[in-house]
Protein backbone atom coordinates (compact mmCIF):
# COMPACT_ATOMS: atom_id res chain seq x y z
CA UNK A 1 0.00 0.00 0.00
CA UNK A 2 1.27 3.55 -1.01
CA UNK A 3 1.82 6.25 1.82
CA UNK A 4 2.68 9.69 1.99
CA UNK A 5 5.96 10.51 3.37
CA UNK A 6 5.40 13.19 6.34
CA UNK A 7 5.74 16.74 6.33
CA UNK A 8 4.30 20.54 6.88
CA UNK A 9 1.46 22.75 5.52
CA UNK A 10 3.47 25.50 5.54
CA UNK A 11 1.50 29.08 4.20
CA UNK A 12 2.34 29.84 0.30
CA UNK A 13 2.44 33.09 -0.19
CA UNK A 14 3.16 33.05 -3.61
CA UNK A 15 2.83 36.72 -3.99
CA UNK A 16 4.69 36.32 -7.44
CA UNK A 17 4.03 33.80 -8.97
CA UNK A 18 1.87 35.66 -11.79
CA UNK A 19 4.33 37.62 -12.55
CA UNK A 20 6.67 37.24 -15.27
CA UNK A 21 10.16 38.19 -14.85
CA UNK A 22 12.17 41.00 -15.57
CA UNK A 23 15.83 41.71 -15.89
CA UNK A 24 17.83 44.50 -14.36
CA UNK A 25 19.83 46.72 -15.89
CA UNK A 26 23.73 45.82 -15.58
CA UNK A 27 24.92 47.01 -11.90
CA UNK A 28 27.94 49.34 -11.82
CA UNK A 29 29.87 46.05 -10.28
CA UNK A 30 29.42 42.77 -8.77
CA UNK A 31 31.54 40.62 -6.34
CA UNK A 32 31.29 37.05 -7.70
CA UNK A 33 32.18 34.12 -4.95
CA UNK A 34 34.40 31.37 -5.80
CA UNK A 35 32.11 28.98 -3.54
CA UNK A 36 28.14 29.10 -5.59
CA UNK A 37 28.86 25.19 -5.29
CA UNK A 38 29.14 22.08 -3.26
CA UNK A 39 32.49 21.46 -3.22
CA UNK A 40 35.91 23.02 -3.55
CA UNK A 41 35.89 26.94 -4.96
CA UNK A 42 36.34 27.82 -8.42
CA UNK A 43 40.28 29.06 -8.85
CA UNK A 44 40.58 32.25 -10.32
CA UNK A 45 42.67 33.03 -13.62
CA UNK A 46 41.94 36.73 -13.81
CA UNK A 47 43.70 39.68 -12.24
CA UNK A 48 42.85 43.76 -11.74
CA UNK A 49 42.97 45.38 -14.64
CA UNK A 50 41.62 42.45 -16.89
CA UNK A 51 39.17 42.63 -19.79
CA UNK A 52 35.78 40.89 -19.07
CA UNK A 53 32.78 40.38 -21.34
CA UNK A 54 29.29 38.77 -20.29
CA UNK A 55 30.35 34.56 -20.20
CA UNK A 56 34.21 35.27 -20.17
CA UNK A 57 36.20 32.95 -18.18
CA UNK A 58 37.27 34.10 -14.88
CA UNK A 59 37.40 30.64 -12.58
CA UNK A 60 38.59 27.23 -13.31
CA UNK A 61 36.94 24.41 -11.48
CA UNK A 62 39.61 23.02 -8.62
CA UNK A 63 39.02 19.04 -8.93
CA UNK A 64 35.79 16.73 -9.51
CA UNK A 65 33.52 18.10 -7.84
CA UNK A 66 33.54 21.93 -8.28
CA UNK A 67 32.42 24.32 -11.10
CA UNK A 68 33.85 26.81 -13.73
CA UNK A 69 32.51 30.82 -12.69
CA UNK A 70 31.99 32.98 -15.65
CA UNK A 71 31.59 36.97 -15.56
CA UNK A 72 28.49 38.15 -15.79
CA UNK A 73 28.64 41.69 -16.83
CA UNK A 74 31.14 43.48 -19.05
CA UNK A 75 33.77 45.73 -17.78
CA UNK A 76 37.42 45.29 -16.06
CA UNK A 77 38.39 42.89 -12.68
CA UNK A 78 38.82 45.70 -10.52
CA UNK A 79 40.12 43.12 -7.14
CA UNK A 80 40.19 39.86 -5.62
CA UNK A 81 39.14 39.87 -2.31
CA UNK A 82 37.65 37.83 0.74
CA UNK A 83 33.96 36.89 1.03
CA UNK A 84 32.03 36.40 4.50
CA UNK A 85 29.20 34.20 3.15
CA UNK A 86 25.96 33.76 4.53
CA UNK A 87 26.55 30.46 6.22
CA UNK A 88 29.54 31.81 8.17
CA UNK A 89 32.48 31.00 5.46
CA UNK A 90 35.14 33.15 4.22
CA UNK A 91 35.77 32.52 0.28
CA UNK A 92 37.89 34.16 -2.30
CA UNK A 93 35.72 36.93 -4.65
CA UNK A 94 36.05 38.63 -7.79
CA UNK A 95 34.84 41.94 -7.64
CA UNK A 96 34.55 43.13 -11.53
CA UNK A 97 33.57 46.89 -12.48
CA UNK A 98 30.78 46.92 -15.32
CA UNK A 99 31.23 48.62 -18.22
CA UNK A 100 27.00 49.28 -17.88
CA UNK A 101 27.04 47.66 -21.91
CA UNK A 102 26.48 43.77 -21.13
CA UNK A 103 28.73 42.76 -24.12
CA UNK A 104 29.25 39.22 -24.78
CA UNK A 105 32.23 36.92 -25.24
CA UNK A 106 33.16 36.77 -28.51
CA UNK A 107 34.15 33.17 -27.91
CA UNK A 108 30.52 32.45 -26.93
CA UNK A 109 29.06 29.59 -29.24
CA UNK A 110 26.64 26.75 -29.28
CA UNK A 111 28.90 23.45 -28.04
CA UNK A 112 28.91 20.73 -30.63
CA UNK A 113 27.07 17.56 -28.72
CA UNK A 114 26.39 14.46 -29.94
CA UNK A 115 26.76 11.71 -27.19
CA UNK A 116 27.30 11.20 -23.65
CA UNK A 117 31.37 12.53 -23.35
CA UNK A 118 30.02 15.97 -25.47
CA UNK A 119 27.13 16.92 -23.46
CA UNK A 120 28.87 15.62 -19.71
CA UNK A 121 31.40 17.90 -21.24
CA UNK A 122 29.22 20.79 -22.56
CA UNK A 123 27.17 20.58 -19.16
CA UNK A 124 30.46 20.82 -16.74
CA UNK A 125 31.45 24.50 -19.14
CA UNK A 126 28.10 26.05 -18.70
CA UNK A 127 28.59 26.07 -15.34
CA UNK A 128 25.51 24.84 -14.35
CA UNK A 129 25.08 23.71 -10.77
CA UNK A 130 21.47 22.71 -8.58
CA UNK A 131 19.30 25.63 -9.11
CA UNK A 132 16.81 24.92 -6.73
CA UNK A 133 19.26 25.70 -3.79
CA UNK A 134 21.46 22.56 -3.31
CA UNK A 135 24.35 23.79 -5.46
CA UNK A 136 25.90 20.79 -6.86
CA UNK A 137 27.54 20.38 -9.77
CA UNK A 138 25.58 18.92 -12.60
CA UNK A 139 27.93 17.26 -14.59
CA UNK A 140 28.85 14.70 -12.01
CA UNK A 141 25.10 14.22 -11.72
CA UNK A 142 24.70 13.26 -15.15
CA UNK A 143 27.99 11.63 -15.69
CA UNK A 144 26.57 8.09 -14.80
CA UNK A 145 29.57 5.54 -14.09
CA UNK A 146 29.72 1.83 -15.87
CA UNK A 147 27.71 -0.26 -14.96
CA UNK A 148 24.35 2.11 -13.66
CA UNK A 149 21.28 2.55 -15.24
CA UNK A 150 18.64 5.23 -15.34
CA UNK A 151 15.29 4.60 -15.44
CA UNK A 152 13.84 7.77 -14.71
CA UNK A 153 14.92 11.48 -14.64
CA UNK A 154 12.85 13.37 -12.59
CA UNK A 155 12.43 17.19 -13.00
CA UNK A 156 12.14 18.52 -9.53
CA UNK A 157 9.75 21.36 -10.18
CA UNK A 158 7.93 21.33 -6.67
CA UNK A 159 8.95 24.50 -5.65
CA UNK A 160 7.60 23.72 -2.24
CA UNK A 161 8.48 26.67 0.20
CA UNK A 162 6.80 29.79 0.74
CA UNK A 163 6.93 33.10 -1.56
CA UNK A 164 9.14 31.54 -4.21
CA UNK A 165 8.23 31.82 -7.35
CA UNK A 166 11.09 31.71 -9.82
CA UNK A 167 11.22 27.90 -10.74
CA UNK A 168 7.52 28.37 -11.56
CA UNK A 169 8.14 30.78 -14.26
CA UNK A 170 10.42 29.09 -15.52
CA UNK A 171 8.07 26.10 -16.47
CA UNK A 172 5.87 28.74 -17.69
CA UNK A 173 8.14 31.18 -19.32
CA UNK A 174 11.27 28.87 -20.47
CA UNK A 175 9.26 25.57 -21.57
CA UNK A 176 11.32 25.62 -24.83
CA UNK A 177 14.11 25.40 -22.90
CA UNK A 178 13.35 22.94 -20.51
CA UNK A 179 12.26 20.77 -23.65
CA UNK A 180 15.19 20.89 -25.03
CA UNK A 181 17.22 20.03 -22.22
CA UNK A 182 15.33 17.02 -21.24
CA UNK A 183 15.30 15.50 -24.58
CA UNK A 184 18.84 16.10 -25.29
CA UNK A 185 19.47 14.52 -21.78
CA UNK A 186 17.15 11.11 -22.54
CA UNK A 187 18.42 11.05 -25.91
CA UNK A 188 21.97 10.89 -24.98
CA UNK A 189 21.96 9.41 -21.56
CA UNK A 190 19.90 6.56 -22.85
CA UNK A 191 17.17 7.26 -20.11
CA UNK A 192 13.71 6.42 -20.91
CA UNK A 193 11.41 8.73 -19.90
CA UNK A 194 11.10 11.92 -17.63
CA UNK A 195 8.68 12.68 -14.59
CA UNK A 196 8.07 16.59 -14.02
CA UNK A 197 7.26 16.45 -10.17
CA UNK A 198 5.05 20.02 -9.67
CA UNK A 199 2.70 20.49 -6.61
CA UNK A 200 -1.49 20.91 -6.74
CA UNK A 201 -1.50 24.32 -6.61
CA UNK A 202 0.44 25.85 -9.50
CA UNK A 203 -1.94 25.56 -12.07
CA UNK A 204 -0.84 27.63 -14.45
CA UNK A 205 2.42 25.64 -14.31
CA UNK A 206 1.01 22.47 -14.33
CA UNK A 207 -1.09 23.10 -17.54
CA UNK A 208 2.92 24.69 -19.46
CA UNK A 209 4.33 21.56 -18.58
CA UNK A 210 1.69 19.51 -19.32
CA UNK A 211 1.65 20.86 -23.07
CA UNK A 212 5.34 20.29 -23.12
CA UNK A 213 4.74 16.48 -22.28
CA UNK A 214 2.65 15.94 -25.04
CA UNK A 215 5.40 17.19 -27.57
CA UNK A 216 7.51 14.20 -26.10
CA UNK A 217 5.84 10.57 -25.91
CA UNK A 218 8.89 9.61 -22.66
CA UNK A 219 7.81 13.26 -21.05
CA UNK A 220 4.93 13.03 -17.85
CA UNK A 221 3.95 15.08 -15.50
CA UNK A 222 3.22 14.19 -11.96
CA UNK A 223 0.81 16.40 -9.85
CA UNK A 224 2.09 16.02 -6.20
CA UNK A 225 0.32 17.05 -3.03
CA UNK A 226 0.45 20.53 -2.12
CA UNK A 227 3.31 19.62 1.30
CA UNK A 228 6.42 20.68 2.32
CA UNK A 229 9.15 19.22 1.55
CA UNK A 230 7.89 17.50 -1.35
CA UNK A 231 11.06 19.08 -3.32
CA UNK A 232 13.52 17.22 -1.21
CA UNK A 233 15.19 14.86 -3.19
CA UNK A 234 14.15 11.33 -1.59
CA UNK A 235 10.53 12.84 -1.12
CA UNK A 236 10.17 13.73 -4.96
CA UNK A 237 11.69 10.45 -5.92
CA UNK A 238 8.95 8.35 -3.84
CA UNK A 239 5.93 10.35 -4.41
CA UNK A 240 6.69 10.76 -8.76
CA UNK A 241 8.08 7.04 -9.74
CA UNK A 242 7.47 5.17 -5.90
CA UNK A 243 11.03 4.16 -5.10
CA UNK A 244 12.94 4.42 -1.99
CA UNK A 245 15.70 5.66 -1.46
CA UNK A 246 17.84 3.76 1.41
CA UNK A 247 19.62 5.82 3.85
CA UNK A 248 22.96 6.71 2.97
CA UNK A 249 22.12 6.24 -0.73
CA UNK A 250 22.03 8.36 -3.67
CA UNK A 251 19.06 8.32 -6.18
CA UNK A 252 21.18 6.85 -8.97
CA UNK A 253 21.40 4.06 -6.57
CA UNK A 254 17.70 3.33 -7.39
CA UNK A 255 17.62 4.09 -11.21
CA UNK A 256 16.79 8.55 -11.07
CA UNK A 257 18.53 11.40 -11.84
CA UNK A 258 16.96 14.30 -10.09
CA UNK A 259 17.14 17.65 -10.79
CA UNK A 260 15.59 21.04 -10.57
CA UNK A 261 13.49 22.51 -13.40
CA UNK A 262 15.71 25.98 -13.89
CA UNK A 263 18.48 23.31 -13.66
CA UNK A 264 17.80 21.82 -16.93
CA UNK A 265 16.07 24.83 -18.54
CA UNK A 266 19.67 26.60 -17.71
CA UNK A 267 21.24 23.31 -19.78
CA UNK A 268 19.06 23.50 -22.62
CA UNK A 269 19.75 27.44 -23.08
CA UNK A 270 23.45 26.94 -22.81
CA UNK A 271 23.13 23.97 -25.68
CA UNK A 272 21.33 26.40 -27.46
CA UNK A 273 23.31 29.64 -27.68
CA UNK A 274 26.32 28.59 -25.71
CA UNK A 275 25.95 31.20 -23.00
CA UNK A 276 26.87 30.04 -19.64
CA UNK A 277 25.29 30.48 -16.31
CA UNK A 278 25.75 34.43 -16.04
CA UNK A 279 22.47 35.61 -14.57
CA UNK A 280 19.81 33.76 -12.12
CA UNK A 281 15.94 34.26 -11.72
CA UNK A 282 15.72 35.64 -8.33
CA UNK A 283 12.05 36.31 -6.34
CA UNK A 284 12.11 39.34 -4.79
CA UNK A 285 9.35 39.49 -1.87
CA UNK A 286 8.58 40.32 1.67
CA UNK A 287 6.13 42.80 3.57
CA UNK A 288 9.48 44.94 4.06
CA UNK A 289 9.19 45.91 0.67
CA UNK A 290 7.97 48.77 -1.82
CA UNK A 291 7.41 46.58 -4.67
CA UNK A 292 8.14 42.67 -5.60
CA UNK A 293 8.37 40.19 -8.65
CA UNK A 294 10.61 37.89 -10.22
CA UNK A 295 13.88 39.33 -11.09
CA UNK A 296 16.66 38.38 -13.84
CA UNK A 297 20.09 39.02 -11.94
CA UNK A 298 23.37 38.83 -13.23
CA UNK A 299 25.91 37.11 -10.52
CA UNK A 300 27.10 38.88 -8.50
CA UNK A 301 24.73 41.98 -7.89
CA UNK A 302 23.96 43.17 -4.15
CA UNK A 303 21.19 42.38 -2.57
CA UNK A 304 21.07 46.40 -1.84
CA UNK A 305 21.03 46.89 -5.20
CA UNK A 306 18.25 44.38 -6.27
CA UNK A 307 16.40 45.93 -3.56
CA UNK A 308 16.63 49.11 -5.10
CA UNK A 309 15.59 47.75 -8.12
CA UNK A 310 12.35 46.28 -7.20
CA UNK A 311 11.14 49.61 -5.34
CA UNK A 312 13.02 49.68 -1.92
CA UNK A 313 11.72 49.00 1.59
CA UNK A 314 8.98 50.27 2.85
CA UNK A 315 9.74 49.93 6.64
CA UNK A 316 13.33 48.16 8.09
CA UNK A 317 13.04 44.23 7.97
CA UNK A 318 13.01 42.45 10.41
CA UNK A 319 15.13 40.26 8.63
CA UNK A 320 16.39 39.93 5.29
CA UNK A 321 16.79 36.18 3.70
CA UNK A 322 19.28 34.82 0.65
CA UNK A 323 16.26 31.76 -0.32
CA UNK A 324 13.06 30.91 1.71
CA UNK A 325 11.74 30.69 5.28
CA UNK A 326 12.59 27.56 5.75
CA UNK A 327 15.95 26.67 4.65
CA UNK A 328 17.38 30.28 3.71
CA UNK A 329 19.85 31.76 5.36
CA UNK A 330 19.15 34.88 7.35
CA UNK A 331 21.95 38.04 6.21
CA UNK A 332 24.07 40.55 8.32
CA UNK A 333 24.50 42.85 5.02
CA UNK A 334 22.89 44.01 1.64
CA UNK A 335 26.66 43.27 0.30
CA UNK A 336 25.62 39.75 -0.31
CA UNK A 337 25.81 38.81 -4.00
CA UNK A 338 23.52 36.55 -5.78
CA UNK A 339 25.40 33.58 -6.46
CA UNK A 340 23.99 30.48 -9.12
CA UNK A 341 21.78 28.70 -7.00
CA UNK A 342 20.06 32.09 -4.82
CA UNK A 343 16.21 31.51 -5.94
CA UNK A 344 14.83 34.37 -3.99
CA UNK A 345 15.61 37.20 -1.39
CA UNK A 346 12.69 38.45 1.08
CA UNK A 347 12.75 41.08 3.36
CA UNK A 348 10.31 40.28 5.60
CA UNK A 349 8.68 42.32 8.44
CA UNK A 350 8.29 40.76 12.19
CA UNK A 351 4.28 40.04 11.85
CA UNK A 352 5.49 37.63 8.96
CA UNK A 353 7.96 35.64 11.09
CA UNK A 354 6.53 35.11 14.02
CA UNK A 355 8.45 33.43 16.14
CA UNK A 356 7.75 31.30 19.10
CA UNK A 357 8.41 31.95 22.94
CA UNK A 358 11.11 29.30 23.89
CA UNK A 359 9.59 27.02 26.62
CA UNK A 360 10.57 23.64 28.44
CA UNK A 361 9.84 20.59 25.74
CA UNK A 362 6.90 19.18 26.12
CA UNK A 363 7.58 15.44 24.40
CA UNK A 364 4.34 16.06 22.21
CA UNK A 365 6.26 13.87 19.55
CA UNK A 366 5.26 16.68 16.68
CA UNK A 367 9.15 16.61 15.09
CA UNK A 368 9.51 13.02 15.14
CA UNK A 369 5.63 12.43 13.14
CA UNK A 370 6.20 15.68 11.10
CA UNK A 371 9.79 14.08 9.56
CA UNK A 372 9.66 13.21 6.23
CA UNK A 373 12.57 10.57 7.28
CA UNK A 374 10.88 9.62 10.39
CA UNK A 375 13.81 10.84 12.50
CA UNK A 376 14.26 12.16 15.87
CA UNK A 377 14.89 15.49 16.52
CA UNK A 378 14.12 15.63 20.32
CA UNK A 379 16.58 12.24 20.62
CA UNK A 380 19.60 14.52 18.97
CA UNK A 381 19.29 17.55 21.10
CA UNK A 382 19.23 15.58 24.06
CA UNK A 383 22.01 13.49 22.67
CA UNK A 384 24.15 16.98 21.66
CA UNK A 385 23.71 18.62 24.55
CA UNK A 386 24.98 15.58 26.47
CA UNK A 387 28.07 15.25 24.29
CA UNK A 388 27.08 11.47 23.13
CA UNK A 389 28.71 11.48 19.44
CA UNK A 390 27.88 7.64 19.48
CA UNK A 391 23.99 8.46 20.20
CA UNK A 392 24.02 10.77 17.05
CA UNK A 393 25.87 7.93 14.92
CA UNK A 394 23.26 5.81 16.04
CA UNK A 395 20.36 7.53 15.98
CA UNK A 396 21.45 8.54 11.81
CA UNK A 397 21.73 11.78 12.47
CA UNK A 398 24.13 12.71 9.49
CA UNK A 399 20.93 11.53 6.79
CA UNK A 400 19.08 14.68 8.38
CA UNK A 401 18.13 17.07 5.23
CA UNK A 402 17.89 19.97 7.49
CA UNK A 403 14.43 20.85 5.57
CA UNK A 404 13.45 22.94 9.28
CA UNK A 405 10.11 20.82 9.41
CA UNK A 406 10.72 19.77 13.28
CA UNK A 407 11.63 23.43 14.36
CA UNK A 408 8.48 24.96 12.09
CA UNK A 409 6.17 22.41 14.05
CA UNK A 410 7.83 22.44 17.58
CA UNK A 411 5.02 24.23 20.01
CA UNK A 412 8.31 25.10 22.26
CA UNK A 413 10.37 26.79 19.93
CA UNK A 414 13.53 23.92 20.27
CA UNK A 415 16.45 24.85 18.14
CA UNK A 416 15.93 21.30 16.52
CA UNK A 417 17.15 21.67 12.84
CA UNK A 418 20.19 24.44 14.30
CA UNK A 419 21.26 21.73 16.45
CA UNK A 420 20.81 19.12 13.78
CA UNK A 421 23.22 21.11 11.43
CA UNK A 422 25.89 21.76 14.59
CA UNK A 423 25.64 17.39 15.51
CA UNK A 424 26.39 16.91 11.78
CA UNK A 425 29.11 19.04 11.96
CA UNK A 426 30.61 17.84 15.10
CA UNK A 427 30.30 14.11 13.41
CA UNK A 428 32.28 15.13 10.10
CA UNK A 429 35.26 16.77 12.39
CA UNK A 430 35.54 13.90 14.81
CA UNK A 431 35.42 11.45 11.31
CA UNK A 432 38.26 13.78 9.70
CA UNK A 433 40.21 13.77 12.76
CA UNK A 434 40.12 10.26 13.00
CA UNK A 435 41.34 9.90 9.80
CA UNK A 436 44.29 12.45 10.29
CA UNK A 437 45.39 10.01 13.31
CA UNK A 438 45.33 6.72 11.48
CA UNK A 439 46.88 8.14 8.61
CA UNK A 440 49.64 9.67 10.65
CA UNK A 441 50.03 6.84 12.31
CA UNK A 442 50.26 4.28 9.38
CA UNK A 443 52.82 6.99 7.80
CA UNK A 444 55.09 6.34 11.49
CA UNK A 445 54.97 2.09 10.99
CA UNK A 446 55.60 2.66 7.32
CA UNK A 447 58.88 5.02 8.37
CA UNK A 448 59.44 2.42 11.10
CA UNK A 449 59.63 -0.24 9.10
CA UNK A 450 61.95 1.67 6.09
CA UNK A 451 64.69 2.27 9.29
CA UNK A 452 64.76 -1.31 10.05
CA UNK A 453 64.91 -2.32 6.50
Amino acid sequence: MRFFLHGVKVPHRKNTEKMAAVRMPAPASVTIPMQQHIGKPALPIVKPGDEVFVGTLIAEQDGFISSPVYSSVSGKVKSLTDLLMPNGVKCRAIVIESDGNMTPDPSVAPPTVTNKAELVEAIRRSGTVGLGGAGFPSYVKFNIPEGKTVDELIINGAECEPYITSDTRTMVDKSDDMLHGIVTILDLLNIPRAVIGIEGNKKEAIASMKAMAEKDPRISVKVLLTLYPQGAEKVIIYHTVGKVTPAGKLPLDVGCIVTNCTTVACIGNYLKVGMPLVSKCVTVDGGALNGRGNVIVPIGTSLKEVFEFIGGFSEFPHKVLLGGPMMGHAVASLDIPVMKNTNATLAVTEDEIREKKHTACIRCGACVSHCPLSLNPQAYLKAYNAGKTEVLEKLRVDICMECGCCSFICPTAQPLVETNKLAKGLLRSLAAEKKKKEEEKKMKEESKNVRAE
